[in-house]
C-alpha cells in the first residue's frame, strides 16, 4: 500500500541540504553580529572616548575595564580549551577501541562472511553481507562520535568568545546584553542542528552508493551514527559535569565559607575554574549530549521506516520524513530567533524570562504548522508500518498527530518543570521558606517537592507513547521523540544562553565593574537557569523514547 507524494525525491534531496546550509549560514551571521562587540581597547577606542563600548554609566571611558574583561575571558577560554583537549585525548582512545569492537562483533555474526544473504523483511530479495554491515556501522559510529565532539567544542568556543562581550553590553542596558547572550547561544544551537542533519544526510547518500536497493541494511548501518553521538556524550556530559560541580563547590567553599568573600571575587583563584566549568559542562557537555539525543531520534525513526512500505517501494521522500522534520525545524527556529533578537526588544529585567518562554511557545506553534505541511507533501495518503510481525495501515494525518503529540507533550513537561524550578512560583518560594527551620527540613521539603514535580510529566510521556503507538506502532513513538527535538536549535540557544550569562556576571565581578552591571547579568542568569531546565527535560525525554524504540525494534 502506498501512493505518490507531492514532494519529489529530487526535491527532497535538495530541501534537506539547503535547510542545513541555511542553518550554518544563520549561525555564522549571528557570530558576526556578536563579534561586533570589541574586546580590544584599541578597537574599542578607535572612534574616540565616546565609543559606547568603553563608557561607564557616568559617561567616563575606562579602557582598563575592557582590558580586564579581555584578560579574564582569555583565562577562561584557555582553561576550557585545555580541559577539552585533554578529555578528547582519552575520548579518542575510547572511540578507536569501541569502533574496533563494533567491527569485530558485527562482522563475526556470520564469520566475517562476504556473501550476500536473503533479507529478513523480504526473503525474495538479497541483502548485503554481514561484513559490509560491520564496516559501514563502524564508519557511521566514527562519524557520529566526531560530530558530537566537534559540536561540544564549537559550543565551548562561542561561549567563551561571547561571555565578556555580554558583560560589556550590560553597561548599555539589560536588553543589549540579552541579545548578545541569546545570539551566542543561537550559534551553538544552529550549528549543532545543521551539522548533525548535514553529516547524517551525506552519510546516507554515500552509503546508498554501495547498498543500492538494500535500504534495510543501509539504515541499520546508519544506527551507528546515533551510537557514536551518545558514546561521546557520556564523556562530555559526565566528565564535564563532574568538573563544573567540583569547581563550583570548591570556589564556594574557599571563598564564601573560609574567606567570607563574595562569589566571583577576584581574590579567589578558584573563580576561573568555576567559570571554566560552566563552559565545559553546561555548554560542551550539553552540546554533545543533545547531539546524541538528536542523532538517536533520527536514526531510530529511519530504521523503523526502512521496513515499512516506504522501504519496500523505495519511496525516498517518505523514508526521509524524519530528516524533513528536522529540516523544517531549522527554518522554524530561525524565524523564532528573530522574535527574540529583532522583532521584540527586552527593555527591563522582568521581560527577560517571558521573552525566553515565548521562544518555546512560538517555536512550538510554528513547528506544528510546519509538521502539518511536511506530512501532507512528503507522505502518501496511506501506507503500511511494521508492527511486530504484521503490517499496520497508517494515514498521513495520523503520523502528523504522532509528531505533534510529542512536540506539545514536550512543551507541557517543560512548563511543569518551570513551575517547580522558577522563583516566581510558590514551590521554590516554599523551599526557601523552609530554610528558616534548618537544613534538615529544607532537604526533606526539597526531596518531597522533587517527587511531586514528576507526576504530570510521567502522565504526559505515557499519554504520548500510548497515542503514538496506537496510531503508528513503534514508528509513531520514534517520530514523537523527533517531535520533541524538532525545535532543538531554539532549545539549545536558550540552554547555552544561561552559562554565557553566568560567566558574564563572574567577569563583571572580577573586573571590578559597578554593582548595577552585576545585577543585570544576574538577572540574565536567573532567567536562563529556569528556562534551561525546561529544555533539559525535553531533551532527556526524547532520548529515552528513542532508546525505547531501538530496543523494541531490535
Amino acid at each position: 500500500m502506498g501512493g505518490a507524494t507531492l514532494l519529489s525525491d529530487l526535491g527532497t534531496e535538495i530541501v534537506i541540504p539547503i535547510c542545513a546550509l541555511i542553518g550554518i549560514a544563520f549561525a555564522a551571521l549571528q557570530w558576526l553580529l556578536v563579534s561586533k562587540v570589541k574586546l580590544s581597547t584599541a578597537a574599542a577606542s578607535k572612534n574616540g572616548i565616546t565609543d559606547p563600548l568603553v563608557e561607564e554609566e557616568d559617561g567616563v571611558a575606562d579602557h582598563s575595564v575592557v582590558r580586564k574583561c579581555a584578560d579574564i575571558q582569555a583565562a577562561i577560554s584557555e582553561g576550557a580549551t585545555s580541559f577539552l583537549v585533554t578529555e578528547y585525548q582519552y575520548v579518542g582512545i575510547f572511540m578507536i577501541a569501541f569502533a574496533i569492537l563494533i567491527f569485530l562483533f558485527l562482522g563475526s555474526v556470520e564469520g566475517f562472511s562476504t556473501d550476500s544473504q536473503p533479507c529478513t523483511y523480504d526473503k525474495t530479495k538479497v541483502c548485503k553481507p554481514a561484513l559490509a554491515t560491520a564496516v559501514f556501522s563502524t564508519i557511521s559510529f566514527l562519524l557520529g562520535a566526531i560530530t558530537s565532539v566537534v559540536s561540544g567544542f564549537l559550543g565551548m568556543k562561542i561561549a567563551t568568545y561571547a561571555n565578556a562581550r555580554t558583560t560589556l553590553e550590560a553597561r548599555k542596558g539589560v536588553g543589549k546584553a540579552f541579545i548578545i547572550a541569546f545570539r551566542s547561544g543561537a550559534v551553538m544551537g544552529f550549528l549543532l542542528a545543521a551539522n548533525g542533519l548535514l553529516v547524517l544526510y551525506i552519510a546516507i547518500n554515500l552509503f546508498k552508493l554501495y547498498y543500492g536497493d538494500d535500504w534495510q541494511g543501509l539504515f541499520e548501518s546508519i544506527t551507528g551514527y546515533g551510537l557514536g553521538g551518545s558514546s561521546m556524550a557520556l564523556f562530555g556530559r559526565v566528565g564535564g559535569g563532574i568538573y563544573t560541580k567540583a569547581a563550583d563547590v570548591g570556589a564556594d567553599l574557599v571563598g564564601k565559607v573560609e574567606q567570607n568573600i563574595p562569589e566571583d571575587d577576584p581574590r579567589n583563584p578558584a573563580v576561573i575554574a568555576d567559570n571554566v566549568g560552566d563552559n565545559v559542562g553546561d555548554i560542551a557537555g550539553m552540546g554533545s549530549d543533545l547531539f546524541g539525543s538528536y542523532a538517536e531520534s533520527s536514526c531510530a525513526a529511519l530504521v523503523v521506516a526502512s521496513i515499512s512500505s516506504f522501504g519496500i517501494n523505495h519511496d525516498l521522500t517518505a523514508i526521509l520524513y524524519p530528516l524533513l522534520i528536522s529540516s523544517i525545524g531549522i527554518l522554524v527556529c530561525l524565524l523564532t530567533t528573530l522574535f527574540a533578537t529583532d522583532f521584540f526588544e527586552v527593555k527591563v529585567v522582568k521581560e527577560i524570562e517571558p521573552a525566553l518562554k515565548k521562544q518555546l511557545i512560538i517555536s512550538t506553534i510554528f513547528m506544528t504548522l510546519g509538521i502539518a505541511i511536511v506530512s501532507w507533501i512528503a507522505l502518501p495518503s496511506s501506507f503500511t508500518i511494521f508492527n511486530f510481525g504484521e503490517q499496520k495501515v497508517v494515514k498521513n494525518w495520523q503520523l502528523f498527530l504522532c509528531v505533534a503529540v510529542g512536540l506539545w507533550a514536550g512543551l507541557i513537561i517543560g512548563f511543569v518543570t518551570e513551575y517547580y524550578t522558577s522563583n516566581a512560583y510558590s514551590p521554590v518560594q516554599d523551599v526557601a521558606d523552609s530554610c528558616r527551620t534548618g537544613a534538615a527540613t529544607n532537604v526533606i521539603f526539597g526531596l518531597a517537592l522533587g517527587y511531586k514535580s514528576v507526576i504530570i510529566p510521567i502522565f504526559a510521556i505515557a499519554i504520548s507513547i500510548f497515542v503514538s503507538f496506537s496510531f503508528a506502532a513503534m514508528y509513531g513513538i520514534a517520530v514523537a521523540a523527533l517531535g520533541l527535538l524538532s525545535t532543538i536549535a531554539t532549545g539549545l540557544a536558550i540552554d547555552a544562553y544561561g552559562p554565557i550569562s553566568d560567566n558574564a556576571g563572574g567577569i563583571a565581578e572580577m573586573a571590578g565593574m559597578s554593582h548595577s552591571i552585576r545585577e543585570r547579568t544576574d538577572a540574565l542568569d536567573a532567567a536562563g537557569n529556569t528556562t534551561a531546565a525546561i529544555g533539559k527535560v525535553i531533551f532527556l525525554v526524547s532520548s529515552d523514547l528513542s532508546i525505547f524504540t531501538l530496543e523494541k525494534y531490535a
